[in-house]
């Protein structure tokens, strides 16, 4: 059988270097192709469905891959914004500057449309301050904090509470309730002999806030608001 001169240039390249041959999908590929189709329809290539299934886990392996690393890059994300936003809280000196901060440059940072600290209460609500911050402070009724949480039902009270949400009034979120769709909700001990509070983050994402999302670094952020309002309401 005769060859072309650019046959034997292939033939050489491929018996000097065959790994390359090898590692080339597309060229591996067309050769067991061809070789299926020289054994004919009645043959069955077990080599050929054994190497089908082994790039089917390959791809799979790669996806996944690549999908871990995405996780990896966006949970590092995420843990530089909330330690961004904890330094940016902890600049305010005084309380009525550490709560404007909370509703605007926290709030940007965290990339949320807005921010509520809920405080409860038995005392008169009709104080200045609680006027000035009204777009930040809400002051409630004690058991408005459990109640918020669970929606009114009878079921344990989480720290934080990732949820989907359409609010039907203006007591949390005012003149933005027609806009907010999801929320994370963060509930605070603000310590010994005080009623609790409850930090809410609203966004106009109803998938930024799931409940299949992890809630660790919410937990975190928490935990550092709760010690921060322990120290101002001392």
């Amino acid at each position: 059988m005769s060859s072309s001169p650019l046959m034997d240039d292939l033939r050489s390249k491929i018996i000097s270097d065959p790994e390359s041959l090898l590692e080339d999908h597309d060229i591996m590929r067309a050769l067991v192709a061809a070789n299926e189709k020289s054994l004919g329809g009645n043959i069955v290539d077990l080599r050929g469905i054994a190497m089908e299934r082994l790039e089917a886990r390959l791809d799979r392996l790669e996806d996944t891959h690549r999908s871990v690393i995405a996780a990896a890059y966006e949970n590092l994300a995420g843990t530089n914004q909330i330690h961004r936003a904890v330094l940016r809280m902890m600049d305010a000196t005084k309380f009525e500057s550490f709560l404007r901060d909370l509703g605007s440059d926290v709030a940007e940072i965290l990339r949320v449309d807005c921010i509520r600290l809920v405080l409860e209460s038995v005392t008169n609500t009709d104080d200045p301050a609680v006027a000035r911050l009204g777009n930040v402070l809400n002051v409630a009724e004690p058991g408005f904090v459990d109640d918020y949480l669970t929606l009114g039902r009878n079921m344990p009270v989480r720290q934080v509470t990732l949820r989907q949400v359409q609010p039907e009034d203006h007591n949390i979120y005012g003149d933005k309730s027609d806009y907010i769709r999801s929320e994370a909700c963060i509930k605070l001990d603000l310590g010994d002999g005080r009623l609790p509070g409850m930090l809410i983050m609203g966004s106009e994402d109803p998938h930024q806030f799931t409940p299949q999302q992890g809630t660790d670094l919410l937990t975190f952020f928490g935990g550092v608001f709760e010690r921060a309002m322990r120290r101002r309401l001392s």
